[in-house]
């Protein structure tokens, strides 16, 4: 039975659609939301930002004094007397590492610069790997994925029902479709 309701009395109807939750307006974004300053870089971009400061680095080295020879003290100056043979062994030490470092990042650089793009793990744009551990077989009638082979006709397939399909071909189509895949063996 229905409640009574006199009519009227429309309090009880205005509480009701002041209390209703679908007639308020909601955003779908927070008002007070802004985007992040930071900005997200892709790896081609990292990539490249890593090989120019590289690149930089190499030119600073070899711009810069640290990578010239020091000059020799001459002994008539008397500006410091210096130990014989502590000073000299220490920055022929510098100079051997400078000099060492220098000559593998050049090695690098004219490795890189000389052979065009190099397959290295930080660069995306070598080309797919062509192990046969890494090739993905395909059916070779609906070209999904297939983990099986039919060991009479060498034919991959995906499923019980392109199996069917496969058996049921003849032998020259079997061949035809081993040398659409370049799979086939020719006998002479």
């Amino acid at each position: 039975m229905a409640p009574f309701t006199p009519s009227g009395d429309d309090s009880h109807q205005q509480l009701l659609d002041s209390l209703d939750l679908t007639l308020m307006p909601r955003p779908f974004r927070n008002p007070l939301w802004r985007p992040s300053q930071r900005r997200n870089k892709n790896i081609k971009q990292i990539v490249a930002e890593a090989s120019r400061k590289e690149a930089s680095v190499i030119a600073t080295q070899n711009n810069s004094g640290t990578s010239t020879p020091q000059p020799q003290s001459s002994v008539g100056t008397g500006a410091a007397t210096p130990l014989p043979g502590l000073a000299q062994a220490h920055s022929s030490i510098n100079q051997a590492a400078q000099s060492l470092s220098t000559v593998v990042l050049e090695r690098n650089l004219q490795a890189s610069m000389s052979s065009g793009p190099m397959a290295t793990y930080t660069n995306i744009e070598s080309p797919p790997s062509l192990h046969p551990a890494h090739q993905k077989h395909y059916c070779d009638i609906t070209g999904l994925p297939a983990p099986y082979t039919d060991p009479k006709t060498r034919l991959r397939y995906c499923n019980k029902e392109v199996f069917e399909v496969v058996r049921g071909l003849s032998q020259g189509v079997a061949e035809k479709y081993l040398e659409a895949r370049g799979a086939h063996v020719v006998l002479k």
